[in-house]
Parts: structure tokens; C-alpha cells; sequence
């Protein structure tokens, strides 16, 4: 296949029928594309004989209240950066397409979906879930990239499908930050100059917190909490210290620690993580 033209897939028929080589990789996106998900999608095209980008702000994983409507969309800037990063097509549907009317199925992975983000936003994971089995089913990928940034996210799309029995390898990719640390998201552009200079207390935190050598749960999300306790424009929601292989508490047999926050900067909600070996 040549990698210089780049298809627009709009309907489900549309993205089965596509011409694709094997392996298959598929890079799950809501759209705004920053170097974050083109790292993705220059992983996948290291790997792939064919990559498909999908773009889709998903309702069901937005609550009452959040962001939805607002969410940053530019469909020809996302399709231009996942061509020049070498997508093969852009997954591109409406959300009519992929819920039409009288849809009824919730997919949920119990226990993974109620801790950290979960808890901090009841029904988002069974909306993430549900849409991430629609494109498994749909694209048939045989690798799915996403990033550590996402990290309970991405342990929920593995768990589900190792428990579901898809023939497809998720590869997670190491977080891209800006320079001054702070993780790329497509959220940072609600951030004020202001804003967005007080949020680098979040990645400098958690630095801190893995810089003190300790690997005590209680150690490092204490020094994340004063560390975040002095920029008055961030407001700490929760910080916690898992084991990274299973998100359960550490114990004597974690390998590594998933230090994970959430934090709103003025009318922004930021999540972040590092990992912290024992």
C-alpha cells in the first residue's frame, strides 16, 4: 500500500471495506490531535503494514456537566497531521453512526471502571469501554496503540480484551510532554497564559514525589499534596499510589507504582501520572 494518500472513512460499511494489509494498527482518538497521538500513530506506522487513525468525541463517556459540546474539533487539521505521520485512513464517524437510535448495550469491566478516574467520574469507563469493543469489532485491528498518559484507560482496554478474547495486542507508548513537563493533552487548550503556566505544578509534583526515592504509597501522594498545595491556581481532586500491574493497592509483590492525579486548573480538569519503580 502507498503511504502518501490518506482515506476518510465515514460509515461503519466504509471502514470494514477498506483495503488493509496486515498487521492492522488502529489509533483511538477523540480528535485534536497533538504530538501525543502522532507519536502514536509513527509507532503504529513503524510497525504496521496499515494504520487507521479514528476520530470520535464520544458521548457516552462524558458526564452531566462536563465538556462535550465544548470540546476542541478540527477534522482537516487532525487529517493533515495523521497524514504527514503516515495514517493509511481516518476513521471519521458521526455519533448517529456508531449509536443509532434504539442502541441499548453498555459494555462494563467491573472492579477497573470504580477506582481513580472511575470513581472520580461514574459511567465514563462503561462509555469508553463500550466504544473502544465498536471499533475492535469494526476495524479489526491486530495492535491498538494508546498512551501511558491514560494509563487506568489503557489497563481497561487491556483487561477487556484479554477477558473478551480480541485477536489484538495493545501497545501503550510513553506520555509526550511539552519542555516545561506538562503532559500534552487536547484539553490544554482551555488553559489562559496564566492557566497554563500554573499547571506545570502537576508534572513537577509528581517528579518530586518520585525524586524523594521512596516507594511508600502514603510518602509519595503526601509530597504530591504539598507539593500541588502551593499554586493556588490548581486544585488538587485526587492523587493515589497503585500497583501499576493490577491498579489494586501496593503490596509486597508490586513491581511498579502508578502515581496518578487529577487536578482542575481554573474550569480545567487535567489527569497525569509517572510510574515509580520498587
Amino acid at each position: 500500500m502507498e503511504h502518501g494518500e490518506i482515506q476518510i472513512l465515514r460509515s461503519i460499511e466504509e471502514a470494514r471495506s477498506f483495503t488493509k494489509e496486515r498487521p492492522l494498527g488502529l489509533v483511538p482518538t477523540m480528535g485534536y490531535l497533538h504530538e501525543g497521538h502522532i507519536s502514536l500513530v509513527r509507532r503504529a506506522r513503524e510497525e504496521c503494514a496499515t494504520v487507521i487513525v479514528s476520530v470520535f468525541v464520544n458521548p457516552l463517556q462524558f458526564g452531566s456537566g462536563e465538556d462535550f459540546t465544548r470540546y476542541p474539533r478540527d477534522p482537516e487539521r487532525d487529517t493533515a497531521l495523521a497524514k504527514e505521520a503516515g495514517a493509511d485512513a481516518m476513521f471519521m464517524p458521526e455519533a448517529a453512526e456508531l449509536y443509532p437510535e434504539g442502541f441499548a448495550t453498555e459494555v462494563r469491566v467491573q472492579t477497573v471502571e470504580d477506582v481513580l478516574e472511575g470513581a472520580a467520574r461514574p459511567g465514563h469507563f462503561a462509555g469508553v469501554a463500550t466504544v473502544l469493543v465498536k471499533l475492535l469489532n469494526i476495524v479489526s485491528p491486530q495492535r491498538i496503540y494508546m498512551g501511558q498518559k491514560d494509563a487506568q484507560q489503557a489497563f481497561l482496554v487491556g483487561r477487556m480484551i484479554q477477558d473478551l478474547n480480541f485477536p489484538t495486542r495493545i501497545v501503550v507508548c510513553p506520555t509526550i510532554r511539552e519542555s516545561d513537563g506538562l503532559a500534552m493533552s487536547s484539553r490544554n487548550v482551555y488553559l489562559t497564559r496564566e492557566e497554563r503556566s500554573a499547571a506545570t505544578i502537576i508534572p513537577r509534583a509528581l517528579f518530586a514525589a518520585r525524586d524523594t526515592g521512596s516507594t511508600d504509597p502514603r510518602v509519595l501522594e503526601e509530597t504530591v499534596r504539598e507539593a500541588m498545595a502551593a499554586e493556588p491556581l490548581v486544585a488538587l481532586e485526587y492523587v493515589f499510589a497503585n500497583d501499576a500491574a493490577t491498579l489494586e493497592p501496593v503490596g509486597s509483590k508490586t513491581g511498579e507504582i502508578l502515581l496518578s492525579l487529577a487536578a482542575r486548573v481554573g474550569k480545567t480538569r487535567l489527569i497525569d501520572n509517572i510510574l515509580v519503580k520498587r
